[in-house]
């Protein structure tokens, strides 16, 4: 493996780094998606809901204090400051969570475009070499000019190894986030629900008691 790896040439090196970097990345978000599904509290968000629809919001906000659901999170944080604006705090929080959920994921991006270019990159310089030993020796040694270019197609096949390998978890994370994100606007949305009817249960318990 360490010979096939320095017959690629120096741009082994960043394809190297290239693949560790995926590694580490991969890693980390997946044991970041195991946490997060290890503090779903779902019952915990409807008893929320359901406090915010008895217009009592005080209550739901207590009931979301202690949490780690991402989304239970995001609605305490609009709860906190209803009074101020709910909509932009829920923006806001939905937003910062979102941005932990992406973490990482533009560099696999990058990386997916990046390491087919730079095996590309090794292998032109492998035949471009080829072709100067060719020019210095003739047709006489045929074997080395061959060698030398099946020795740049190393590059390729590492670029596009690096790529592939990448590109599995990074749709599979980016999968994960898209219904994350369904997951919270649809809570969000039924939050504003819960408060509407929470306002009229408020209007007719102050009626009640006219």
């Amino acid at each position: 493996m360490f010979e096939f790896f320095t017959r690629g040439g120096p741009v082994m090196y960043p394809l190297l780094v290239c693949s560790l970097i995926s590694l580490t990345i991969v890693i980390e978000r997946i044991l970041f998606w195991v946490r997060q599904g290890a503090n779903r509290d779902r019952k915990r968000l409807d008893e929320v809901l359901d406090a915010v629809g008895q217009g009592d919001p005080d209550a739901a906000l207590e009931r979301a204090k202690g949490s780690e659901d991402s989304i239970v999170k995001v609605i305490r944080y609009g709860l906190e400051h209803h009074a101020v604006s709910r909509v932009a705090a829920l923006e806001m929080a939905a937003g910062d969570a979102i941005d932990r959920m992406k973490r990482g994921l533009p560099i696999l991006d990058t990386i997916i475009t990046m390491a087919p270019l730079l095996g590309i990159l090794g292998t032109v310089m492998g035949i471009i070499e080829s072709f100067d030993l060719l020019g210095q020796s003739g047709i006489e040694d045929p074997k080395a000019v061959t060698g030398g270019i099946a020795q740049a197609l190393i590059t390729t096949a590492a670029g596009l190894t690096v790529a592939l390998i990448t590109l599995v978890p990074y749709n599979y994370l980016l999968t994960r986030v898209d219904r994350a994100v369904h997951d919270m606007e649809k809570y969000i949305t039924s939050l504003e629900i819960y408060c509407q009817q929470g306002e009229m249960e408020k209007f007719k318990r102050s009626q009640a008691a006219e």
